[in-house]
């Protein structure tokens, strides 16, 4: 609630009274005015702080994912070293890192996704064909061209699918 003003008091006395006043509101405006700058230089400095705690556990993360993705580097150079021996061994070889990447992919919150078999749903799927199959019921993912990785919101990107639809007769 706030007080309501009172009347100026007129009279002799009354201009040592509003001398009074004017003095009180000078001295409590400077207190607000100061108040104000403090608060405004905290809110700066909190601004100041919070950009440089953002960019520190960015460049955290980014440390943390590269460092998932070292051993993967590591095991291509390898592979790339041993490129001129046999080739079911260099095959086999980077099938072991590709797997390596997918099991870093999943480490980071990224599982692979390729549903084979599974009913189309455009949420985590996106059909790049459709085949008549009459194996398999209509609306059935037969085929993964392109996994996907990721699960719901934490979806990176969806399977590319080939969708089964109904043999026409």
């Amino acid at each position: 609630m706030e007080a309501e003003p009172q009347p100026q008091a007129r009279g002799p006395d009354a201009t040592r009274e509003n001398a009074g006043t004017g003095a009180d509101t000078d001295a409590r405006l400077e207190e607000l005015h100061d108040r104000w700058l403090r608060a405004a230089a905290e809110l700066d400095n909190l601004r100041k702080r919070t950009a440089r705690d953002i960019a520190r556990q960015r460049l955290d993360e980014r440390a943390r994912v590269a460092a998932e993705w070292l051993p993967v580097v590591d095991n291509l150079e390898l592979a790339l070293r041993h490129a001129d021996a046999d080739a079911g061994a260099v095959i086999e070889g980077v099938r072991a890192v590709r797997d390596q990447a997918v099991a870093v992919l999943a480490r980071l919150g990224f599982p692979r996704v390729e549903d084979l078999g599974a009913r189309f749903d455009p949420a985590r799927h996106e059909a790049v064909s459709t085949v008549e199959d009459p194996e398999a019921e209509p609306g059935t993912v037969v085929a993964v061209v392109r996994p996907g990785y990721g699960e719901g919101p934490d979806q990176l990107r969806p399977a590319s699918v080939v969708v089964s639809a109904k043999a026409e007769d």
